[in-house]
């Protein structure tokens, strides 16, 4: 198993009658930004705590970094770095207690302890503020903080819960480039995100929805192979009022609305004049997005649950 960082066989939780993940099968290479991608709910919180050995899988096995999820939780635990949603900081201790005490949790010999706090500060962008109150600092700088506690002792892999919810878009893409830089250093990162801008910068992505993993590969694979035929992005004047007579025509696979635009999928490349013919516009010819892959993977899923 050691050849993935992380792989699972039909990992499953459930909470009485409520099933939160369903039967995943995951496999991830070592050295990769992994996203979990998907709504409020979906599962990804709930799968990532399974995978640090925090909740015990209802049924299925995983094993992460070789650790067996069922047998070696407690040894995973000393192995890997997680930080969770909520920025698990002291905020009445300062930056460089913080610091001080992961490191002490990761059984960082006082010898070493000075260089890797230092190397911290330096990769966060917190040197000079060592000595100021958590309390005091912006969200930004908290994040950064509590990133810092999560890799102090160098994990071979990190997880990160939804770590840039609540913070600027500029801060976002900037805790991204410490993230990639992890990866050239090697390390694995897991990042549980709902922004797309963010999933587009991963090497592999995971979809879920309903606790369930609807696919499983790289932002452009996924998008040439999820989305059939050719999407068209049109810009017209009450686009929601129009929705249901496109959808209605029979060379139309699927409509969705994009903010002021249309993005409306054919099967061949005559459809596209017969779009400007009936709307009178000439629609430009698109790649996917990765919101148009979620929502064509949505609703195959609906497709089959009203099926069964």
């Amino acid at each position: 198993m050691n050849e993935w960082a992380v792989k699972t066989e039909n990992l499953t939780r459930k909470f009485g009658s409520f099933t939160a993940v369903d039967q995943v099968n995951l496999a991830i290479s070592p050295g990769q930004v992994c996203g979990f991608l998907g709504p409020n709910g979906a599962g990804k919180s709930t799968t990532i705590r399974m995978l640090c050995g925090i909740l015990e899988p209802s049924a299925g096995s995983g094993w992460v970094l070789g650790y067996d999820l069922a047998r070696d939780a407690e040894q995973l635990k000393k192995q890997i770095g997680y930080m969770s949603q909520k920025f698990s900081l002291y905020e009445d201790l300062r930056v460089i207690e913080n610091l001080d005490f992961y490191a002490g949790l990761y059984s960082i010999p006082r010898r070493l302890r000075g260089n890797r706090i230092e190397e911290i500060l330096e990769m966060a962008l917190l040197q000079g503020r060592e000595d100021e109150m958590v309390s005091s600092l912006s969200r930004g700088f908290r994040q950064r903080l509590a990133l810092g506690c999560a890799i102090i002792a160098h994990p071979p892999l990190v997880f990160l819960d939804e770590p840039t919810s609540g913070v600027s878009p500029t801060t976002r893409r900037e805790f991204f480039n410490l993230i990639q830089q992890l990866t050239i250093q090697g390390t694995t990162v897991i990042v549980s995100t709902h922004f797309m801008d963010e999933a587009e910068r991963c090497d592999q992505i995971v979809f879920f929805n309903q606790g369930r993993l609807m696919a499983m590969d790289s932002p452009d694979i996924l998008k040439q192979t999820v989305v059939p035929g050719i999407l068209l992005e049109v810009l017209v004047e009450n686009p929601l009022a129009l929705m249901d007579e496109i959808h209605a025509w029979p060379f139309v696979g699927d409509v969705n609305l994009h903010g002021r635009f249309l993005h409306i999928l054919v099967h061949k490349e005559s459809d596209q004049e017969l779009i400007k013919q009936r709307l009178g516009v000439d629609p430009e010819r698109i790649v996917p997005t990765l919101e148009d892959v979620f929502i064509t993977l949505a609703r195959k899923e609906e497709k089959v649950g009203v099926a069964l």
